[in-house]
């Protein structure tokens, strides 16, 4: 990270997989343009990341994205890092930091429609695994949108391995906010 200039903080390895396909698909080498895209091993590890590349740190522009539950996390880390205090949701888009509704998979799925989600996960040979978890009993009167969001926090790694099919997927012009207003950032 020695040409370094801007650090990206995302909670887990499917979120920065996620960026850096869109980032592809529209054109953008992030890694070429000075921009590290660093998975934390979740949310709460924000303090330390924004401690460590902030404004204490080695003072380098930080942007990111977060869950919606990870929101409070995610502005303690970075009002104790010296990026602002008592942040608002606007405050942090200003600085970079995007909030997903409910996590980015929601987001895809909202973004994509149930339909090409289900094409997806065919084509990843596991439309039958999804069919079992939607005959579960448990899962059997719910949306298929919620469905399919348990289907991809349920499988080992199956986060990660849909985050590129899904940004593949979607139309250049219907990308979740949060995706899209990060990268204008950027």
């Amino acid at each position: 990270m020695n040409h370094t200039h801007t650090v990206v903080l995302v909670e887990g390895i499917s979120d920065a997989s996620a960026i850096k396909a869109l980032a592809e698909r529209r054109g953008r080498n992030l890694a070429a343009e000075g921009i590290s895209v660093v998975a934390m091993g979740g949310a709460t590890n924000i303090g330390a990341y924004s401690g460590e590349f902030g404004p204490h740190g080695r003072d380098l522009r930080l942007a990111g994205l977060c869950d919606a539950g990870e929101e409070g996390a995610f502005r303690r880390g970075l009002e104790r890092a010296g990026l602002g205090s008592d942040l608002t949701r606007r405050d942090l888009e200003a600085l970079g930091f995007f909030v997903c509704v409910a996590d980015l998979e929601d987001e895809l799925i909202r973004a994509l429609g149930t339909a090409t989600v289900e094409r997806v996960v065919d084509a990843e040979g596991e439309l039958g695994s999804f069919r079992t978890l939607q005959k579960q009993p448990t899962w059997r009167g719910r949306s298929t949108h919620d469905q399919l969001r348990r289907f991809m926090g349920a499988g080992s790694g199956r986060k990660i391995r849909y985050a590129r099919p899904l940004v593949a997927a979607l139309e250049l012009d219907r990308v979740p906010r949060p995706l899209d207003g990060l990268l204008a950032h950027l």
